[in-house]
Parts: structure tokens; C-alpha cells; sequence
């Protein structure tokens, strides 16, 4: 009796698994086309036939790693973890997971027991060396950090208006000048007095130390030698490139620069301190809410995510126009990263901005942050384009940046989404000290982090940041400040944009074919007034040169792209 009471339910489980298995192909099929939301849906309904196969937690994990979903990828790696403490994939997944967080300390654990259960494996020792490199940078970059109040703006260093004045940029650098000038002084004083060789090394190897510890010190808390160091930048002769006259930012001038751009010819240093100090000052002087008054007739166009896709922003401004006061823009953050042409990306719109203020506004994403910039790329382009001065400087500025517009005081415009309390007003974001890295909680990182879901409620961030906000959020927050719409971006669309929250919530992204693998669309979204109903506009990806997405991002994450 108890036998045949079994039978069903052992051919019941059987069938389960064989549908599983079969769902788990079709999902790796899909994953394979880049699709992977919808591979995300077919490992989800082969986990619903069979929970307990740590390989389709671990497919569910990798699949959302690539929309950037690293909050779930790291639930679901955890989770094939608990089934099957000795598969690897699942700390493998997990480790990529948080890695992509900048968290590289719970990154290396779990490499370390990739590792531990596969000691054979060259791409697991691989991983693990790098992975060992970046905790090691990080705990040397933690000790040498200078926490000083009183440390003075990098940008309150730089006057470019006096570069060119300087000495040649051939010139020997006046740290070295110094230190050799102390050192050959130190050495004949003791020569004359009869010092031992000995004691005459220890004593100028000593005054080399204290003059280039004074030297170094000058530079990090912002000190007159920095100050000389950066304006020994001649403008020289036989500069081709674009040029600015005087204090004034033109058109011709950013029409010239973009088609250097496209030529991958790169702008002089002297105009780009003098454009990204130029947007400074005009962007600490706005509040961190901003309110744009579109007048009756005129038109109104707000972008999504560009992520360094130099090449796609002229296609926008091909299809829609440039910037000017009759054609004004909103770009709504992460302006960088990822995409290898974020530094010509980000002296576009703030060229733009420095020619006309009211024919561009500026938002800030959560990629305008230093820990974003150090992985996926912005540093090390900066880097390797400018220099070292320039990635200090660019992380002043974007702590400039607002954190939402409100058009016509009928749309709000944010990055990432809503907030994890009701009752939040227009005045509490406008109350926002913003100068600063964004917080991992509170109001500011819930504008530049949380995401909208399908259904009612709060729930928790699939990326590990921010939250989830429902409908019955949207519609709240809307009716207590008397808005129409809440227009973000933050998300890969597949067709550039999308509609929610019954109408309620617009996501635009303006990165077509994200990262050279999405295959999604482009979008804008143009304004009318009065009436402001939005007017999406999609578009494909453009050609650009070979040079890859993540080009100049952090060694160890490329391992992984």
C-alpha cells in the first residue's frame, strides 16, 4: 500500500526535474542572447520545480549580475551555497557580486574558497591574486588617506588663467629642484665640518625624506606647490586643438572640441581645468532641488544614462539638436563609467553647460561617486587621458552636482527612484547638504539607488543599495507635493525606456546597446509645454572606435566583463 502511494509522487518529482532541466537550458539559451531577464524568468521557474539544484540559484545569480542586480545575485549565490557548501560557482558568483559592490574584502573570502575547492584551477588562482591586489591597494590607499577638516579644494588650487605664464612644461619639476638643492647643501656642510661618510648619508638621506614628505604634504592639503606643479602647463605652439578665448566658453569652441573628439584627438589640459572650474562654480551656487520653468510653446528634453558612450550622445544631439537656450536638456546622471569615452562624455555637457547654463541642467547619478569611478573605469581613464589631479578634481565637482529637477512644478526628475518613507516633501530634498560622497542610507542614497517595482509596497534593493518602491508609493509621494509624473533612469531598457505605475513613472536610459552586449534601445523623452506630455524618442546604437567598454576599469572586475 505504502509503495503505491509513493509511485505518483516519485513520478510527479521526476517529471519536476525533467522540466527543470529543460527550463535551465532554455535559460541558458537566452542568457547566451544577451536576454537576461528573461533567462532570469526561466531559472526562476526551474527553482519552482526543483529548489534544492544549487546550479540553477548559481545561473539566476550570474544572470542578474548582468543587469546589475547585485543585491539578488549575491542572495541567490548564497542560497546555492546553503544547498551545496562545496560548490564552487556558488562563492564564484558570489565573490563577482561583490566585487561589482566595491566590496572586495567579502569578495576575497569567497575567492579564497573557490580556491580551497579547486586548488587545480588556473582561472581561480588568477582571480584570487587579483582580488588579493585590490584588498591590498585598498587597505594602502586606508592608511596613507588623509582625514583633515581643514584640507583645502583641490579646484581652490588651480587659477587657469595663469597657465601659460608658468615655466616650460620641460622645466624640472621644483620638488626635485628642492631636494637636490637641500641634499647638495646638507652634504658640503658636513663635508666642511668633518662628518663621517656615514653620518653625512644618514643626514642627507634624512633632509631628502623631510623635503619631500614637506613637498608631498603641500600637494595633498592643497599647498602652494601643488598649485606650481599644475600650472606648469604651456599652451603649446603647435596645439592644433580647440581653443578658448579669454573666459568665454562658444559654440564654435564646443563644436570644435566634439569633432576632436570624434577624431580621438584629446582637449588641452588648460581649457579642461578651465571648463570643469568654470561648471563648479556654477554648480555650487544651485540649490541640491532644482526648478526649471519651461515657458508656454517651448519644448524640453531629458536624457537617461549615457555611461561614456561619446559616440551615442552625438547621435542624440544629430537627432535632437544641440544644446542651446531654445533647446534646453536635462542629462539625468551617470554621465561615466563603463563606456571608454567618459572623459569626452563629461567635458561635452559641461562645456555646454559653460557656454549657456539654461541650455543644459546636470543630475547626479550613482555613478558620479568616487567609489563607482575607482571600478568601472572613470579613474582610470581620467588617468591615463589627464592625470592624477584631474580624478581629485572631477570627484570635487560631481559632489556639486543636484539631485533632482521639478519642470514646471508638475514633473520630477531623480536618477534612481522614491524613498523608504512616506511624507518625504520637495523641501526636505532641497534640504539636502549634498557636497559630499553619497551615503549608503538616507534620503540622498535612496535618490540616486532605489528602483521602482511591479507591485505594492517596499521592498528590498536587488542591486544591495536603496530600495524597491510600488505604485502605491509613486502615487503617494506625487499627490503630497502636487506632481504629475516622476521621470528616472538608472535601468537598461530593452527598448530605451519604460512606462509604470500606471503611467505615473517614466524610466528613460540613453545608452543603446549598453556596454556593447545589451542590444537594447536608446530613449529621450521630450516635453511640450504647457501640457508637458512626454514624447519618447528610441534610437540604436552608433559605431565607435575599437577601444572596449571597461577599458580602463579596476584589472580584477574586467576578468570578469
Amino acid at each position: 500500500m505504502l509503495t503505491t502511494t509513493l509511485m505518483p509522487i516519485m513520478e510527479t518529482e521526476n517529471s519536476n526535474f525533467s522540466r527543470a532541466e529543460e527550463l535551465k537550458l532554455q535559460a541558458n539559451e537566452v542568457f547566451k542572447a544577451h536576454k537576461y531577464s528573461q533567462a532570469i524568468d526561466l531559472y526562476t521557474q526551474a527553482i519552482e520545480l526543483n529548489s534544492q539544484n544549487a546550479v540553477y540559484w548559481a545561473n539566476r545569480a550570474f544572470a542578474h549580475t548582468k543587469l546589475e542586480e547585485y543585491g539578488s545575485a549575491i542572495l541567490d549565490a548564497s542560497k546555492a551555497i546553503e544547498i551545496d557548501p562545496k560548490y564552487s560557482k556558488g562563492y564564484y558568483r558570489r565573490g563577482a557580486a561583490h566585487l561589482a559592490m566595491g566590496k572586495f574584502k567579502e569578495a576575497l573570502k569567497d575567492f579564497q574558497q573557490v580556491k580551497k575547492i579547486s586548488p587545480n584551477d588556473p582561472d581561480a588562482t588568477k582571480k584570487l591574486k587579483e582580488c588579493e591586489k585590490a584588498v591590498m591597494k585598498l587597505k594602502f590607499e586606508e592608511a596613507i588617506a588623509v582625514h583633515d577638516p581643514e584640507r583645502r579644494s583641490i579646484a581652490e588650487t588651480i587659477d587657469f588663467r595663469s597657465i601659460g605664464t608658468a615655466p616650460s612644461s620641460s622645466s624640472m619639476p621644483h620638488q626635485v629642484v628642492a631636494t637636490a638643492v637641500t641634499a647638495a647643501a646638507m652634504l658640503v656642510v658636513m663635508l666642511v665640518v668633518g662628518k663621517a661618510a656615514t653620518e653625512v648619508v644618514a643626514i642627507v638621506v634624512t633632509a631628502i625624506v623631510v623635503v619631500m614628505g614637506a613637498c608631498w604634504w603641500g600637494g595633498r592639503n592643497g599647498g602652494a606647490s601643488n598649485e606650481r606643479q599644475i600650472l606648469d602647463l604651456d599652451v603649446e605652439p603647435q596645439y592644433s586643438g580647440a581653443r578658448i578665448d579669454g573666459d568665454t566658453v562658444t559654440l564654435d569652441f564646443v563644436k570644435k572640441m566634439m569633432d576632436d573628439f570624434k577624431n580621438q584627438k584629446f582637449l588641452h589640459k588648460r581649457y579642461a581645468f578651465q571648463i570643469v572650474l568654470q561648471t563648479r562654480e556654477m554648480l555650487r551656487s544651485l540649490p541640491s532641488l532644482v526648478d526649471i520653468n519651461i515657458p508656454e510653446g517651448n519644448h524640453f528634453t531629458v536624457c537617461g544614462d549615457v555611461h561614456g558612450q561619446f559616440y551615442d550622445l552625438l547621435n542624440i544631439f544629430e537627432l535632437n539638436g544641440l544644446p542651446s537656450e531654445e533647446n534646453p536638456y536635462l542629462f539625468n546622471g551617470d554621465f561615466v563609467d563603463r563606456g571608454s569615452f567618459s572623459l569626452e562624455v563629461i567635458l561635452t555637457l559641461f562645456a555646454f553647460k559653460c557656454m549657456s547654463p539654461s541650455a543644459i541642467y546636470l543630475s547626479r547619478g550613482n555613478h558620479e561617486s568616487k567609489s563607482m569611478n575607482k571600478i568601472y573605469g572613470f579613474e582610470g581613464e581620467v588617468r591615463s587621458k589627464l592625470s592624477e589631479t584631474f580624478v581629485e578634481l572631477f570627484a570635487e565637482v560631481f559632489c556639486c552636482l543636484p539631485l533632482a529637477h521639478v519642470i514646471n512644478e508638475k514633473v520630477f526628475v531623480v536618477h534612481g527612484g522614491l524613498f523608504s518613507v512616506d511624507g518625504v516633501k520637495l523641501s526636505d530634498i532641497r534640504a539636502i547638504d549634498r557636497f559630499c560622497e553619497p551615503p549608503e542610507e538616507g534620503l540622498m542614497c535612496e535618490l540616486l539607488w532605489s528602483d521602482p517595482q511591479p507591485y505594492p509596497g517596499r521592498g528590498p534593493s536587488k542591486r544591495g543599495v536603496g530600495l524597491s518602491f510600488g505604485g502605491d508609493v509613486t502615487k503617494r509621494f506625487l499627490q503630497e507635493n502636487n506632481l504629475d509624473l516622476v521621470v528616472r533612469s538608472h535601468e537598461v531598457k530593452d527598448e530605451g525606456y519604460e512606462i509604470e505605475h500606471d503611467g505615473k513613472l517614466i524610466t528613460v536610459f540613453s545608452a543603446p546597446n549598453y556596454c556593447d552586449q545589451m542590444g537594447n534601445k536608446g530613449a529621450f523623452i521630450r516635453f511640450e509645454s504647457p501640457e508637458l506630455k512626454p514624447n519618447i524618442v528610441t534610437f540604436s546604437a552608433v559605431p565607435h572606435p575599437d577601444v572596449k567598454p571597461m577599458a580602463y576599469a579596476n584589472n580584477f572586475l574586467r576578468l570578469f566583463s
